[in-house]
């Protein structure tokens, strides 16, 4: 599968041989680029030869961490019936795509509170990534990946709901001009414990009232 147009490298990305001399991993991590030495993953639309390494990394997340407010480790059968109903309602479905075809991270957005069509100009995202491909830049990567495909779409707002604790995710959307607009306290449970949901919000465009 061809990376998806445009989305493939960050605006400004030179080849490796045409970096300029003194740059350092550090500074190029921050600007959302891989270390002169290292191949950049490629963004790619999720296919079926990505569903095992989406699952795999998804139940990691569930069973160590409350980035994900589940219990339960998911089966092939849901994952592969969720990436079909997002792909059906047109909505993407990103892979990072290391050596080898293995799924670094994935992300996606749906409609927000999709039973109200009055919410229609609004999406909701969640970015995932393997704990080694974590505080790369590559996060960074999908979610702009998918802020240009949600504004492509006419969409107007984009929303995140972070856990409270997970204070990289929200730094990475702080970065990327998201804001918080709420803080639910106590609103989940996990591991014996309370999680405080933090809601951020970027708007997409500049519209003053909605088309349609």
């Amino acid at each position: 599968m061809s990376p998806v147009i445009g989305l493939d490298a960050p605006a400004g990305l030179l080849p490796p041989g045409l970096l300029p001399d003194g740059l350092i991993a550090e500074q190029l991590l921050r600007d959302g680029l891989a270390p002169i030495t290292a191949p950049l993953p490629l963004i790619l639309e999720a296919g079926p030869q990505h569903l095992a390494g989406m699952l795999e990394l998804f139940n990691e997340i569930v069973a160590t961490s409350t980035a994900v407010y589940a219990d339960l480790p998911e089966s092939a059968e849901h994952r592969a019936a969720w990436l079909a109903q997002r792909q059906a309602q047109g909505h993407p479905v990103l892979v990072a795509e290391g050596a080898g075809g293995s799924v670094l991270g994935f992300a996606s957005f749906t409609d927000f509170r999709g039973c109200f069509p009055g919410f229609r100009h609004t999406a909701e995202h969640s970015v995932h990534l393997r704990p080694e491909a974590r505080g790369l830049g590559l996060g960074g990567r999908l979610l702009e990946a998918l802020l240009r495909l949600a504004r492509a779409q006419g969409r107007h707002a984009m929303m995140a709901s972070i856990d409270s604790g997970n204070v990289p995710s929200l730094r990475l959307h702080a970065r990327l001009g998201f804001r918080e607009v709420g803080r639910l306290p106590q609103v989940g449970c996990k591991f014996g414990q309370w999680l405080d949901l933090v809601l951020m919000q970027k708007l997409l465009d500049e519209r003053p009232t909605p088309e349609s």
